[in-house]
This record gives C-alpha cells, sequence and structure tokens, in this order.
C-alpha cells in the first residue's frame, strides 16, 4: 500500500471504542489485538522501505563533511518521520473496510453417542452381509 498518499491523521483524535468494536464483531479486545497486527505490518513494510532508500546512500567510509553534505538523505528521513503513525493508518483501514480478518476454523466437538451409533449401525450392516453370505455359501455347496 502507498502509505504517502493515505488519509489517515497525523495526531491523535479520540474515536468511540465501541464503534470501532463493531467493525470486528463487537469485541474491543479483538478490535486491540487486528489493530496490533495490522500496524506492526505497516511498520515493518515503512522501516523496510525507508532503509532500501537510505542504503542507496551509503558508502563504505563515511567522513563527517559527508554526513553533513547529504541534504537528499535528511529530506528522506525528514519525510518518513513526518508520515502518520502505523497505528493511526491502520485505524483508518479499518475505518475504510480495507482491513480484513481471517477466523480460525474452529473444529467442531465429535458427540460420542453419535459416533458410537454409527458404529452400532455399520457392524449390524456387515453382521447382516456375512450372514448373508455364509447362507449364500450353504445353498451352494453340493450336498454329500
Amino acid at each position: 500500500m502507498d502509505y504517502k498518499k493515505t488519509n489517515a491523521a497525523r495526531t491523535t483524535i479520540s474515536r468511540d471504542l465501541k464503534e470501532l468494536a463493531d467493525s470486528v464483531g463487537g469485541n474491543v479486545y479483538e478490535l486491540i489485538n487486528v489493530l496490533k497486527t495490522r500496524s506492526n505490518q505497516i511498520g515493518v513494510e515503512i522501516k523496510d522501505e525507508l532503509i532500501a532508500k537510505l542504503d542507496e546512500f551509503a558508502t563504505p567510509s563515511d567522513t563527517l563533511e559527508e554526513v553533513f553534505e547529504n541534504q537528499e538523505q535528511t529530506e528522506i528521513s525528514r519525510f518518513y518521520e513526518r508520515l502518520p503513525k502505523p497505528t493511526l493508518i491502520a485505524i483508518q483501514e479499518l475505518l475504510e473496510d480495507n482491513i480484513y480478518i481471517r477466523e480460525k476454523v474452529k473444529e467442531e466437538d465429535i458427540q460420542l453417542e453419535e459416533e458410537d451409533d454409527l458404529l452400532d449401525e455399520l457392524s449390524e450392516e456387515v453382521d447382516k452381509d456375512t450372514v448373508l453370505e455364509e447362507s449364500k455359501k450353504e445353498e451352494s455347496a453340493p450336498n454329500s
């Protein structure tokens, strides 16, 4: 995502937690977890981008004169400092419905009674089949 063009607030704004939590099912703790996870992702992306841009200016031996003369590097650093904080960007994404939440699928509890009933039915069918097979063998067997 292009964080340079985000319309997130650059300062902290008081927000209604219940309203924000409604977008994730009404659970405030889940809201905090979602925002924490997304803001960490955004922070890592911004940091990686900044480091990649600053590595372009890296030289094997820096002297004091080179550090003071490199205004482009200073401007890039200032630009990234002025960006909204990752948490504010995550909140803005949540308000714009740009965040989707993948819920873990919970395994259903297997009810043993139903399983036992199925096993009993299967064993009865197997017993019937074996009785039928045995009776067919007896009929087809020659009488001695």
